[in-house]
């Protein structure tokens, strides 16, 4: 069995986590299994070489990441999967593990009330924007198809559904006019791909005149080569993606040494670098983010800022209420619904 890691996390006035760690006399270092969605692969490449550069971090590593759609990834480790540190798209697949007993109760209680890492719903585009795509509105035209993931295994696809739901009411409509432009929404949809990732691959090999996505997926989609544009719509929705140490974890403080390091300065720093908006807590300022629209200004504040607390009374409600599957007797949720009345499965 791996040596154990004791780690002391102390935060310094900059909000900074010094991580400092003392380890047995074994030798061994102790592996970390990450299982998370699909888009953090390629920046958690980089927090994983930094953590090992740290103190805390010398002795860890990290065989066997994991990634896919959120929904998937979460009822994976439901059912058995090896994890030590998971890190969903959305709250529910966080909850599915609480409720099998796999993550603690009190995950959220923290400073970023259990979150790693953010960013918003925008619009990816062909490059010089031909369709002239600025805003929900431009959506539902004749013209238009729509890419964005299939809600029923990713995360990200329900962050973007809320938002085109969530914009009408924030424009002064009803419940029953959000339905309606859902129902335009999804008569233009193209594809349902299984995940974010597979998504943006959709869009790239020709599907589609717009992509729903994370600002972080298109801007790391750019650094990569990928010649799109995007448009942050006027109205947008908080995109928090959850983070939590299993209850099974084999090698817990090295675990929470990493969650800690993520969390960080240092962590939020490099998580930008790859397009996320650092958490506030983080103290991150003047970061240069390449792929950005504005690389000196990446992160531009839209004009309304959709939360899930604020506008949607929380996961808890927001889950079953947009949706629900239907079991248990309970009714389909609302976008479920009309997902299903257009054949979109």
């Amino acid at each position: 069995m791996n040596k154990t890691l004791r780690i002391a996390a102390v935060a310094t006035t900059a909000g900074v986590l010094a991580l400092t760690g003392c380890s047995s006399d074994s030798g061994d270092g102790d592996n970390v299994t990450v299982v998370g969605y699909s888009v953090l692969e390629s920046a958690n490449e980089n927090l994983f070489k930094a953590f090992q550069d740290t103190d805390a971090g010398k002795d860890v590593t990290f065989d066997g990441p994991s990634y896919g759609a959120s929904g998937e990834q979460s009822r994976g480790v439901a059912d058995g999967q090896k994890a030590d540190l998971v890190h969903f798209s959305l709250e529910p697949d966080m909850s599915r593990l609480v409720d099998a007993g796999l993550v603690a109760d009190d995950w959220k209680d923290n400073e970023t009330k259990g979150i790693c890492t953010q960013s918003v719903v925008v619009m990816v585009v062909k490059p010089g924007n031909p369709k002239g795509i600025e805003g929900w509105d431009d959506l539902v035209r004749d013209d238009v198809s729509i890419v964005t993931p299939n809600p029923a295994s990713s995360g990200s696809a329900k962050w973007n559904l809320l938002a085109a739901y969530g914009d009408e009411i924030a424009q002064g409509g009803t419940e029953e006019e959000a339905k309606a432009y859902m129902e335009k929404f999804f008569d233009n949809v193209a594809a349902l791909p299984d995940s974010g990732r597979d998504a943006t691959t959709a869009f790239t090999s020709g599907t589609g005149d717009v992509l729903l996505s994370y600002e972080n997926e298109a801007i790391l989609a750019r650094q990569n080569g990928t010649d799109f544009d995007y448009v942050v719509p006027d109205t947008t929705l908080l995109i928090e993606n959850p983070c939590a140490v299993t209850e099974d974890a084999e090698n817990p403080d090295a675990a929470n040494a990493f969650l800690d390091f993520q969390k960080s300065t240092e962590g939020q720093t490099l998580y930008a670098e790859t397009g996320f908006r650092p958490l506030p807590s983080a103290g991150v300022t003047d970061v240069t983010v390449k792929g950005a629209n504005d690389e000196a200004d990446p992160f531009p504040e839209p004009t309304t800022l959709l939360t899930i607390d604020d506008d949607f009374n929380g996961w808890d409600e927001a889950n079953d209420l947009y949706f629900g599957d239907g079991e248990d007797g309970k009714p389909l949720g609302i976008l479920t619904e009309i997902q299903a009345q257009f054949g979109q499965g």
